[in-house]
């Protein structure tokens, strides 16, 4: 089941917060300190002092929300094992019970927002399970304790202080209200701050809700999946057939070709439409050039956005294509990859060859995957990014 705690990297619109008043000397120490500078700070912008009071009271650091962001998880799964698991039948006929239940709604989000219905029930299921499994952890607490904590305030305080707004306006009851340990709320998990900007009252009662709203948590991941520069009527993502006597160096999330350059050069789209053929496009192969094969668009940018890990977003986006009619993708037979402690050796063995592959933490990222390439290019062979036991070997 994907729930909030497997978003393995934070939003990059949540890592872009603001830092203007420089939180991150407003950190640690005693905890009543800290909570009466963010009452104070609260108070400076315009907060009644009895909801300020009433947002706070009785909160706590919760050592577990600590564990959690020191240890956050990370894909070591393969695109085939986790998209599989996430993409079940049952989520997708629970899916298409859901873009029925909410046409209206779903109708709604694409004619004001331009956002298909696939894509924002691909992130519900995957996010919540179409809010089942919504996490508890207190937010107050989340937030207050990652705030409190000297490694990223400047992250977390903003979000604390709009907890307190969302108290202020009567969407928020500080005392229950429960959500993801990094301080997501809702169906959809969103953060404090985006939820006061691109929050939309879906069902009409006055308050935005995503936590108990299906409208509001539909309209309101719309309004923001908008904001993250989703372009109307583009594809995000299209799976693909591919030749074997590709330019394999070129492909990769920063591939320089258009997707008319992709079919001329033998790429075949599955569902034979090639009207996208003047846009940019990415050809990305999760598991190799033997395994399934994608293009990626310019909209797919607002799934790096919403979450930075290749795995997640590469599902979440075939997610949403299955929502919205298209086949099981093609398996192929991919060649094996890397356990943990292959993937680190290997790591290891191409940042001692000048590559800045980042941490050395056994998962395929994107640094890994492009030194992986100028190593396949030096020795001739396919340079598709797939790590191998022969490539570990050669090296």
């Amino acid at each position: 089941m994907m729930t909030f705690a497997s978003r393995f990297a934070l939003p990059l619109a949540f890592l872009m917060a603001s830092t203007s008043l420089s939180m991150a000397a407003e950190c640690g120490g005693d905890l009543g300190t800290f909570l009466q500078g963010v009452k104070a700070e609260a108070l400076a912008a315009g907060v009644p002092a009895d909801i300020a009071e009433q947002a706070l009271a009785g909160a706590r650091i919760d050592e577990k929300v600590l564990a959690r962001d020191r240890s956050q998880g990370v894909f070591k799964q393969t695109f085939l094992e986790f998209s599989q698991r996430t993409v079940s039948q049952a989520r997708l006929d629970i899916g298409r019970q859901k873009l029925q239940q909410y046409k209206a709604v779903f109708d709604r989000a694409e004619q004001e927002f331009g956002i298909p219905s696939g894509i924002i029930a691909a992130f519900w299921a995957m996010e919540t399970d179409f809010g089942a499994v919504q996490g508890d952890f207190s937010t107050r607490n989340a937030l207050v304790t990652l705030a409190h904590d000297c490694r990223r305030p400047e992250l977390f305080r903003p979000q604390l202080l709009a907890l307190i707004e969302m108290v202020q306006h009567g969407d928020l009851d500080p005392a229950t209200n429960t959500g993801a340990w990094a301080g997501e709320i809702g169906q959809v998990q969103m953060l404090p701050k985006d939820i006061i900007e691109f929050g939309v009252d879906g069902d009409g009662d006055g308050h935005i809700n995503v936590k108990q709203s299906a409208p509001d948590a539909i309209l309101t991941a719309a309004k923001f999946i908008q904001h993250l520069g989703f372009k109307r009527g583009e594809p995000w993502i299209q799976e693909v057939t591919i030749p074997d006597n590709l330019p394999f160096e070129k492909t990769g999330l920063s591939g320089p070709l258009t997707a008319g350059e992709w079919f001329a050069l033998g790429v075949t789209p599955r569902d034979g439409n090639t009207a996208s053929g003047n846009l940019p496009a990415s050809l990305v192969l999760p598991q190799g050039r033997k395994g399934t094969a994608f293009l990626t668009y310019p909209n797919f940018n607002i799934y790096l956005e919403w979450n930075q890990s290749f795995i997640y977003t590469t599902s979440a986006a075939y997610f949403a294509t299955r929502l919205m009619g298209a086949p099981p993708y093609l398996k192929g037979t991919p060649e094996q990859g890397l356990g943990d402690v292959e993937m680190k050796a290997l790591q290891t063995k191409l940042q001692t060859r000048g590559h800045d592959v980042g941490k050395i933490d056994g998962i395929l990222g994107s640094g890994t995957r492009v030194a992986i390439q100028k190593e396949q290019q030096r020795l001739g062979v396919p340079a598709d990014g797939w790590a191998t036991p022969s490539l570990l070997n050669t090296l």
